[in-house]
């Protein structure tokens, strides 16, 4: 996964000290995840008085490279990472579940310039790796981990307007399904205690914002 990021990021230079413009942006934001397998494992299999929604939040902290391959077209690479954390104590038990979502993408945007602003109107389509710890009544040399693999797509909408310069603030709204699937440990899975697999696929609208540099 490492190798696959540094060789676009090279691709992505290289290209860039030839001609055109490259657009550098990076930022955080919060997501609204549904993740109807994993919400039913919580609600219906860990005792709690808390009764997750529909949708629940994640942090994501993003960067992105983007290519002008014309001035209404750009391509580009971003690569996500996002945070979930559940826990819940009660007399009986402790528990504890974690998970970090890590997100490559490909992306493609069409492009609308303007003095001192620009849109960006795409989508995507990437790798998606979850790592995740559970732990009950345990500490952490002792909890499980798993980890996923799988694929993700995305729609999204991104301005930018200038601070000043090349300097700009962007803000952006994106749409996503990911599908990295039943999280595994060796030959076990991760599954309620009836032995059913829970996988991580979910959908979720995302609310970003943070600063882009124009070179």
């Amino acid at each position: 996964m490492k190798k696959i990021i540094i060789l676009t990021l090279f691709v992505f230079v290289s290209i860039s000290s030839i001609q055109g413009q490259v657009d550098v942006v990076g930022g955080m934001g919060i997501s609204f995840v549904a993740s109807p397998s994993l919400n039913d494992y919580l609600n219906y299999n860990i005792s709690s008085s808390d009764e997750l929604g529909t949708f629940n939040t994640t942090a994501e902290f993003y960067a992105e490279i983007d290519y002008t391959v014309s001035p209404k077209f750009q391509i580009g690479f971003e690569y996500v990472y996002a945070i979930y954390g559940y826990s819940t104590t009660l007399a009986i038990y402790s528990y504890e579940l974690d998970y970090n979502h890590l997100k490559p993408s490909i992306l493609g945007y069409y492009v609308v310039n303007g003095e001192g602003y620009k849109f960006k109107f795409g989508g995507g389509i990437g790798l998606r790796t979850v790592e995740l710890t559970e732990s009950i009544n345990t500490t952490d040399e002792g909890a499980q981990k798993f980890t996923a693999n799988g694929f993700g797509i995305l729609g999204r909408v991104q301005g930018h307007t200038t601070l000043g310069g090349k300097l700009y603030v962007n803000i952006g709204s994106t749409i996503r399904y990911d599908a990295p699937g039943v999280p595994e440990n060796g030959d076990n899975k991760f599954q309620t205690p009836t032995n059913e697999d829970i996988n991580l696929n979910s959908f979720s609208v995302s609310v970003d914002i943070g600063i882009s540099y124009f070179f």
